[in-house]
């Protein structure tokens, strides 16, 4: 193998490394005790007396629960209709 070939061959394999430890975006659903849910981009620690449930991102509701999306940017959670930013 020449010298070429070899610096070739470990630049491909530490790419290689690189892609397979990069990590999708992991996104939560985030509900509250009136049913309002969200997705949240970031894994924050909402704090118990916030009282929310946090759900995988693949999380549905079963059919007769009632839940809505509504949707914020930022960091913060519903409560009572109004978004509370922390």
């Amino acid at each position: 193998m020449s010298h070429f070939s070899k610096i070739t061959f470990a630049a491909v394999l530490g790419a290689s490394a690189l892609a397979m430890t990069v990590t999708t975006a992991s996104a939560r659903i985030v509900c509250n005790e009136d049913g309002d849910c969200w997705h949240a981009q970031t894994e924050y620690q909402y704090q118990p007396s916030f009282n929310l449930n946090v759900h995988p991102d693949d999380w549905k509701w079963k059919e007769g629960e009632k839940h809505a999306w509504r949707e914020h940017e930022g960091r913060g959670y519903w409560r009572g209709g109004n978004w509370r930013d922390f």
